[in-house]
């Protein structure tokens, strides 16, 4: 990779990944703002606004994120797999985009729809999807500025690869990753009636 290509995508993936904390700040602001309550105008504001931040600009914002840190992982003496910070921060901003995607199509989705089909609406007319917005937003906060502190720091290691612990939490993230993701589609989380 190019010195001008790497310093463009690197540019672009800070512009990313800044973008996609911000929007998730907002988005974390309104999903209190609509649990609280408060008149029913400003509630159905705030989760027709989440739910269109989170599809037009979160979502997009972690694809381009996660395709900028790939391509300059795998374009510079970094690596994929190479180094420690670069590996946690690619599956942290890989399963943060999946869970985003089950969580943006299910759950968010499911808010904006329910306080534009409820007459009286009031912050408790979602429930505990409410109360599941706010605590899933603020460990979206927690992942991303994870991620933010591992590229700034670039904490020392490489991988070990011929070490068996290295297979083993391998092997367990990606466990994790696959339960949380199955119970999800398969209707443990994230359905709600309100």
């Amino acid at each position: 990779m190019t010195t001008t290509v790497r310093k463009v995508n690197l540019i672009a993936h800070v512009a990313a990944s800044v973008g996609w904390l911000g929007a998730v700040l907002v988005f974390l602001a309104l999903s209190i703002v609509g649990l609280r309550g408060g008149d029913a105008a400003t509630v159905r504001s705030a989760y027709v606004a989440m739910n269109l931040a989170g599809e037009l600009v979160i979502v997009p914002l972690s694809f381009l994120a996660l395709a900028t840190g790939l391509v300059l992982a795998l374009g510079t003496e970094w690596g994929l797999f190479r180094h420690y910070w670069v590996l946690v921060k690619f599956a942290l901003t890989l399963g943060a985009t999946a869970l985003l995607l089950l969580h943006q199509f299910t759950a968010v989705a499911e808010a904006a729809r329910l306080v534009s089909v409820e007459p009286a609406v009031s912050g408790g007319c979602v429930g505990a999807l409410g109360v599941q917005l706010v605590v899933d937003a603020s460990l979206a906060v927690v992942v991303l500025v994870v991620a933010t502190v591992l590229s700034i720091l670039k904490p020392g290691g490489k991988v070990m690869w011929r070490r068996p612990s290295v297979r083993v939490w391998i092997l367990v993230i990606v466990v994790f990753l696959s339960l949380v993701v199955l119970h999800h589609l398969v209707g443990g989380g994230m359905r709600h009636a309100p």
